[in-house]
């Protein structure tokens, strides 16, 4: 049972990280790291995580409804690819064990951190490349494998996974990018529910850190949402991701 100071710790994080993402991602970075220090196993601190902040995606999803509901045939073959996906990271994650899992951390911690760090070069990228090449290409099979392939990374740990759906959408897929990104935060609410729902069932998750960090996330957003036009979301991502380098130090060195 967490103390009231760490109640307090872990639902600021929460705030910073429901902030976090509703401007420019990242928000795991924080929220994580901080459940670990509070004295919460990883393996818990992990589905503890997932759990509280997959509400949010929810939100995100609804706000991008109208590019979504034209995509039918794409929602209906990526959302079981995402489910399934989520399922089998979080089948993943429970039998990792606490300790296989907590010597990966710094590499995962790392990896999102490039991830988010590479964001808004890949998104220049796959802007110009999507403005410059022909209307028919419409690789749709060959990211079902690859979408599966990240959503099992997204029920593992979940940090930077956009930026993988991203990536493959915009490389395989031939459309717009605000196209894309909504069904990019499809995919990613799908395997964050998945695997939060699968989580539910295990027994590893503390439910009154989950609470308090659930109602705080969603303040976050809320704040993030009306404070997005007036923050750079590059600045903010970069800060994320300095934070995000230097926690991986630490645990390396633990």
């Amino acid at each position: 049972m967490l103390d009231w100071f760490q109640y307090i710790l872990i639902g600021l994080a929460a705030l910073a990280g429901g902030f976090v993402n509703a401007i420019a991602g990242g928000g795991t970075l924080i929220t994580f790291p901080v459940l670990t220090a509070v004295g919460l196993p990883a393996v818990v601190a992990n589905i503890t995580n997932t759990v509280a902040l997959s509400p949010g995606y929810l939100g995100a999803t609804i706000a991008q409804w109208n590019d979504l509901k034209s995509q039918k045939r794409r929602l209906y073959l990526f959302v079981p690819a995402s489910v399934i996906g989520g399922i089998i990271g979080g089948i993943l994650l429970l039998n990792s064990g606490e300790r296989l899992f907590r010597s990966l951390v710094p590499f995962l911690i790392l990896l999102a951190s490039v991830l988010l760090a590479i964001a808004d070069p890949l998104r220049n990228y796959i802007n110009k490349r999507l403005s410059t090449r022909g209307a028919n290409l419409e690789h749709i099979q060959f990211a079902i494998l690859p979408v599966l392939l990240a959503a099992v990374y997204g029920g593992y740990f979940g940090a930077g996974l956009s930026v993988i759906v991203l990536a493959v959408l915009g490389f395989l897929i031939n459309d717009s990018l605000t196209r894309l990104n909504a069904l990019k935060q499809a995919i990613a609410f799908s395997v964050n529910i998945a695997a939060a729902i699968f989580f539910v069932f295990s027994g590893q998750v503390n439910w009154s850190a989950a609470l308090v960090m659930a109602i705080f996330a969603i303040i976050g957003g809320t704040l993030g949402g009306k404070l997005a036009s007036k923050i750079k979301p590059s600045t903010l991502r970069w800060t994320v991701v300095t934070i995000g380098v230097i926690v991986s130090i630490i645990y390396f060195i633990r």
